[in-house]
């Protein structure tokens, strides 16, 4: 079992794959890449995000808090751009842990990003749940109470979640399923849909950038760093800076970790590789550029936000509309809010779209049920049970999850994927120093280093009860890969029949010059 755990998949086989069956539709240009990057990164980050995160953890510190993160995904970013000129299909870090450290590490980072994709899908649609509710508000409808929040609220001043005296969060739960019937339509459709909510969005932080310039009281950013500077914990055990009432660590490292959850969309450009039509160019470029442009468009409105109203003033759940409202600016509240919609509405879009890639990926090798989770439309070329089922799973969260809750969870699964393609690279470069890379990430491996370790401090950075969460989420798909995964694998396959074969296992590292269907024999 042991050398099935940790058997490698030959970078030969990944690339044959390529040419193999149910494939996805090669349509994406590098513009297309980079607006679904764009359109995953900029939206909660901006129009939900910022307001939470300066009120109760960074103040006006938190556009260094901005840098910080950027920096870190500078660095993972560099090593996603090499993994997806290398290796163009799908499965983002998955496959690209299955290729350097093994089936058990490959399941570990597949298992974590569909949670990664599914808690932060449903984090976005409660964040857009409350734009749509300020838009629905300027038009004098309002919604019944029972029906407008989650049950739960984190209430930063005792450190704990109270109740709200909703049932359920109805809009949330409504764009959610909207938005899974986009995606099950086909990838044509769901570019296009996103480039527009790109276009509108990106018009509105430009607004906001410019308008809010002649509002700013610079008396406004002192204290800059009311929190402090750092805000690291181990574990949940307190090492430096502040906390909350709730134990919870506050600072500018720690508004770092939380607003993370903004820049996660570039990754997300690596799960659409099998879909852009020239992956080894035009992946790195929707990569990199996608978050250059967006690191200096948060930094840009962070620093007018809390330069406009005080960050103990900002609101939590829309902060930069409420903000032109508290400056008196009510009719361009209403534009802000309604672009908050579109621009969340394409962070929804393309998180969900990622996902179902996910278990494609891991569906082709047997670890989940290839009937099912990759099962391709025929007319729509969409993997549209995954779509249904992963869409079902964050309508429940979107609808009862607590918004401070899913935004912590993304955070260190994101992280997490992060780390394990950094070190990925580092050993990629070893064990097949002589691959074709038309990308290179710079600096190996002072690069791949400063991304792990940059990572892991934005992870220690969380309260400890994310790490009990993700473990907790670890455990339950470990358990599904001892039950299923391992007696499906298509590497179990191989390792049988090399055995048969030879009489011995060739060990932890699969040969690429053997010629075997690794498709054969499965059982689903």
């Amino acid at each position: 079992m042991g050398n099935q755990l940790f058997a490698r998949k030959p970078l030969a086989l990944l690339l044959e794959e390529m040419a193999g069956e149910h494939r996805l539709r090669r349509i994406l240009g590098p513009v297309q890449l980079t607006s679904l990057g764009i359109g995953a990164i900029i939206g909660a980050g901006i129009f939900v995000a910022t307001g939470a995160a300066a009120h109760n953890v960074a103040g006006p510190a938190l556009m260094l808090s901005y840098v910080v993160a950027g920096i870190t995904c500078v660095f993972a970013a560099l090593c996603y751009a090499e993994f997806a000129s290398m290796v163009p299909v799908a499965g983002s870090a998955y496959t690209y842990a299955y290729a350097t450290l093994g089936e058990l590490f490959a399941w570990i980072i597949g298992w974590d990003l569909v949670l990664e994709y599914a808690v932060g899908s449903a984090t976005v649609a409660t964040g857009w749940s409350g734009y749509f509710q300020n838009v629905l508000a300027k038009m004098g409808v309002q919604l019944p109470e029972v029906l407008r929040l989650s049950p739960w609220r984190y209430d930063a001043t005792v450190g704990d979640f109270v109740t709200t005296g909703s049932y359920f969060n109805l809009p949330a739960v409504v764009i959610v399923a909207l938005v899974t019937m986009i995606l099950v339509k086909g990838i044509q459709e769901s570019a296009t849909f996103n480039a527009a909510m790109v276009g509108i969005k990106l018009a509105a932080v430009l607004f906001v950038i410019g308008a809010g310039l002649f509002y700013i009281n610079a008396d406004n950013w002192h204290p800059f760093a009311p929190y402090g500077w750092t805000g690291v914990s181990f574990f949940g055990k307190h090492v430096a800076g502040q906390t909350d009432p709730g134990g919870s660590p506050v600072g500018m490292l720690a508004g770092a970790a939380i607003i993370f959850f903004a820049y996660i969309g570039f990754d997300s450009v690596s799960t659409h590789t099998e879909e852009a039509r020239n992956p080894r160019r035009d992946v790195p470029i929707g990569i990199v550029v996608s978050l250059i442009i967006c690191t200096v468009l948060y930094i840009a409105v962070v620093a007018v936000l809390t330069g406009m109203v005080r960050y103990d003033q900002l609101d939590i759940n829309a902060p930069v509309s409420r903000a032109f409202q508290q400056k008196g600016i009510g009719w361009a509240e209403g534009v802000i809010a309604a672009a908050g919609v579109a621009g969340i509405t394409s962070v929804l879009l393309v998180m969900m779209l990622s996902g179902p890639r996910v278990f494609l990926a891991m569906a082709r090798d047997g670890l989940v049920s290839r009937k099912f989770f990759g099962d391709v439309h025929p007319r729509f070329r969409t993997p549209w049970k995954a779509t249904i089922l992963i869409g079902c799973g964050v309508m429940v969260g979107a609808g009862f999850g607590p918004i401070e809750f899913l935004l912590h969870l993304t955070n260190i699964g994101t992280l997490l994927a992060f780390v394990i393609v950094c070190a990925a690279v580092l050993i990629m470069r070893r064990t097949n120093p002589d691959a074709e890379r038309p990308f290179r990430c710079p600096f190996v491996p002072v690069v791949p280093i400063l991304g792990i370790l940059s990572c892991l401090l934005l992870m220690f950075s969380l309260p400890a009860g994310n790490w009990w969460r993700l473990l907790a989420w670890l455990l339950i798909g470990l358990v599904i890969y001892f039950l299923y995964g391992r007696n499906h694998s298509v590497m179990a396959t191989y390792l049988a029949h090399e055995i048969s074969k030879h009489g011995v296992s060739p060990g932890g590292s699969l040969a690429t010059d053997i010629e075997v269907d690794p498709r054969a024999d499965r059982k689903d």
